[in-house]
């Protein structure tokens, strides 16, 4: 009976033990349990705010540049215009008379001072001989009334009239020499003769057209520049024509208009260019290219260009800080190896790929590509 109870109270004992052991287990479980649970939220957490973090931060855009290093460049001003003739007259008669001779033919050449028609004189010749005697006559009254007005027998009022007639009739010899000299057409230049109106035995009268004469030799090249480029040239400047027929004359600004066109707000310009033996003629096409001073500019390929936000055509480049900046440009020339440009400092890191994907301020990862911008 006594061994029962015993063996009772000692599994009793190992039971409550048990338990209690279990409930220290138990609890445990659950304060490992919850610490699990807390660790895990605190991890989504910081997980939730770093994502919060990167999604407010800027994504920062990787481009690749080239080094671009602006050149001396003469920039050069094109034209459109036409040949022209340095100097053009149409001789015309001073006098009326009968054509007797003609002494040269359309297409000669003539030097100053060659004959080109000649008037019949008729009676012209002997009316300078009249003249000419008249005249001797007044200076031998003339001497006559000095001496006599020395001697105190003639009054200076007949010395004077004397010498008042001797100048007439040297006047009127004068005249009619010049009228003798007008009877005869001169080349009043060196040219050649583009076109004749008269012709033997025609009467013409004073005023009328007696032929035409050019001077083509300097030849003028001829246009119009604009009013924003005409303050880029200048008298004495360099230039250069090509004509539609093919040959290429280089010579010098001889003249610059100062008052523009009033319809297309251009002014005139004008090439002196040599013409050795006439070979250029006059009213070709031509265009025409004037040297300029040197700018410096960068030669680049056309598919680095873009435009801001404003439309304004420009390039994008990196600058301190890899930041971008956007420089509006002036294109200077375009040939097919690439356009020559104006507006960009004078060393830059052109972005030239990536450009069409960035803003002026963005922050970017520059690359450098591996040709260079530059020539």
């Amino acid at each position: 009976m006594n061994r029962s109870i015993i063996i009772a109270i000692i599994i009793a004992v190992g039971v409550t033990a048990w338990i209690a052991s279990g409930q220290i287990d138990i609890g445990d479980s659950s304060e490992s349990t919850n610490g699990d649970a807390v660790a895990a939220t605190q991890a989504e957490g910081t997980a939730a705010d770093t994502a919060e973090t990167q999604k407010n931060q800027p994504k920062i855009m990787g481009v690749r540049y080239a080094v671009s290093t602006a050149q001396p460049r003469e920039q050069e001003i094109i034209v459109h215009g036409r040949t022209e003739a340095n100097r053009l007259v149409e001789l015309k008669a001073e006098i009326s008379g009968r054509v007797k001779k003609i002494h040269v033919e359309e297409g000669d050449r003539v030097k100053s001072g060659d004959r080109i028609v000649s008037f019949d004189e008729k009676d012209n010749r002997a009316r300078l001989q009249e003249a000419e005697a008249l005249a001797r006559q007044r200076e031998i009254e003339f001497n006559a009334a000095k001496k006599l007005n020395k001697k105190g027998f003639s009054s200076d009022t007949t010395f004077a009239s004397a010498k008042a007639q001797l100048d007439s009739a040297t006047a009127q010899v004068t005249a009619m020499k010049i009228r003798l000299n007008d009877l005869v057409i001169t080349a009043p230049f060196d040219g050649y003769i583009e076109a004749r109106e008269a012709e033997v035995g025609d009467f013409v009268k004073d005023g009328n057209g007696i032929a035409t004469i050019v001077e083509s030799d300097p030849l003028l090249i001829t246009g119009q520049i604009s009013e924003l480029e005409v303050g880029n040239i200048e008298v004495g400047g360099e230039g250069s024509a090509k004509l539609v027929t093919g040959e290429t004359v280089n010579g010098k600004v001889k003249f610059i208009g100062r008052v523009a066109n009033p319809e297309t707000r251009t002014f005139r310009v004008e090439l002196e260019v040599p013409n050795d033996g006439y070979k250029l003629r006059s009213g070709v096409t031509a265009g025409i290219t004037f040297k300029t001073k040197s700018v410096d500019a960068h030669f680049l390929s056309p598919a680095y260009l873009t435009l801001n936000d404003e439309g304004v055509l420009g390039l994008r480049t990196v600058g301190e800080d890899d930041v971008v900046e956007f420089h509006p440009v002036q294109i200077l020339a375009d040939t097919p190896e690439g356009i020559w440009v104006q507006g960009l400092p004078e060393s830059v890191r052109l972005i030239v790929v990536g450009q069409d994907f960035v803003r002026a301020g963005d922050k970017v990862r520059p690359d450098l590509f591996v040709a260079e911008a530059s020539q």
